[in-house]
């Protein structure tokens, strides 16, 4: 018999636009997984919550602590609140959580929402904390996508994620490969924010802007791009690495003008990145794009100028919006039924890997 699960993906970005949540059905049959959304929304932020989630790493270990509990019960909340709204049933709920911490290279990353605190507010069973396994097998622990999307778009060449992070999930002479390619909606939003704007609506204030191509070739020259592998970003890098390059050239520059300049960085970076992947010859190559950074007509125009690939960018919206959500609702289940839900050819761990804590009762779902 194929058993159908209806799993509640959360997801929460870089970009701090909001709590994803993905209501999505899934089955398996015969080793292929189907699946829909079948209902999903996104719930932004306040300003108490994305002020104290931005400002979490300069606190205390109390604070961290605390915050860790009580954003995980906030989680529980708006599980509750989706259910009632929505009237569904939920089998198991799949909670990314809010990355704080992200230093690989260190041994440690740390996301919070504690699935205690999750399965406690809502009585669900729950998975948390995908990624300190990898991390603690020399891995990355990210990207963790590129194992959805091996079972869910594997008619694609490629997925390209337009979020907070740029990152990709490819095909190249047969393996598998993922990697972060450089930021995207984390640094877009905040030049946004300098203009009293919580985003750059389909890239309005780029497309008024004029490249510095001083600036432009500044940033192409960081080290980070340079690398081959698993690799990784976080917000420290964007602290300490991207944004001393941008401030030398913010006085003299129109915010319009920094907008502009760093969506032509981006665009020419997943530029490179597909050159690199087809030998430069990118035409035919098939690329599904999702995350934020689709409805930036600004930036897609760029990377269309920048390179020849096909990037399809999906009618149904849920996917441009939710599909991160969606692949951590199947990583939940996966780790549930104890298989694989990292690949080690994305993280560069030592080896494929299960990630995921469980809080509550399974025995429903195996």
């Amino acid at each position: 018999m194929i058993m159908k699960y209806n799993v509640l993906g959360i997801m929460s970005g870089s970009s701090m636009d909001g709590v994803d949540l993905a209501l999505c059905e899934l089955q398996e049959d015969g080793g292929q997984w189907a699946y829909r959304i079948v209902e999903a929304e996104t719930i932004p932020y306040d300003s108490k919550w994305r002020i104290r989630l931005s400002q979490l790493r300069k606190q205390t270990p109390a604070i961290y602590a605390k915050t860790d509990t009580f954003y995980g019960l906030y989680l529980g909340s708006l599980v509750n609140q989706f259910i009632k709204k929505h009237n569904v049933k939920v089998d198991l709920v799949a909670s990314h959580g809010h990355t704080v911490f992200h230093q690989p290279e260190s041994g440690f990353t740390a996301q919070v929402g504690a699935g205690s605190s999750l399965h406690g507010a809502t009585g669900l069973p729950v998975v948390s904390d995908f990624r300190t396994v990898d991390v603690a097998l020399g891995g990355q622990g990210a990207p963790l996508v590129p194992m959805g999307d091996t079972l869910l778009f594997a008619n694609y060449d490629a997925c390209l994620n337009l979020g907070g992070f740029c990152n990709i999930t490819a095909k190249r002479n047969g393996s598998l490969t993922a990697f972060d390619i450089c930021p995207g909606n984390i640094v877009l939003n905040r030049i946004a924010r300098n203009l009293g704007k919580d985003y750059d609506h389909n890239g309005e204030i780029a497309l008024s802007g004029s490249i510095n191509y001083d600036l432009l070739k500044k940033l192409n020259e960081l080290p980070f791009y340079t690398k081959t592998g698993a690799k990784s970003l976080g917000r420290e890098w964007i602290n300490s690495e991207f944004w001393p390059i941008v401030r030398e050239y913010e006085k003299p520059n129109k915010q319009e003008d920094l907008m502009k300049t760093l969506a032509d960085h981006i665009a020419g970076q997943i530029a490179k990145t597909i050159d690199a992947l087809t030998d430069n010859q990118p035409e035919g190559y098939k690329i599904l794009v999702t995350g934020g950074g689709t409805y930036n007509e600004a930036l897609i125009d760029l990377m269309r100028t920048h390179s020849d690939a096909e990037f399809v960018i999906p009618e149904d919206k849920n996917i441009i919006e939710y599909k991160e959500a969606l692949i951590f609702a199947l990583l939940g289940l996966l780790r549930v039924k104890n298989q694989t839900n990292v690949l080690s050819a994305a993280t560069g761990s030592k080896a494929d890997n299960i990630g995921g804590a469980l809080y509550g009762n399974f025995s429903s779902l195996i």
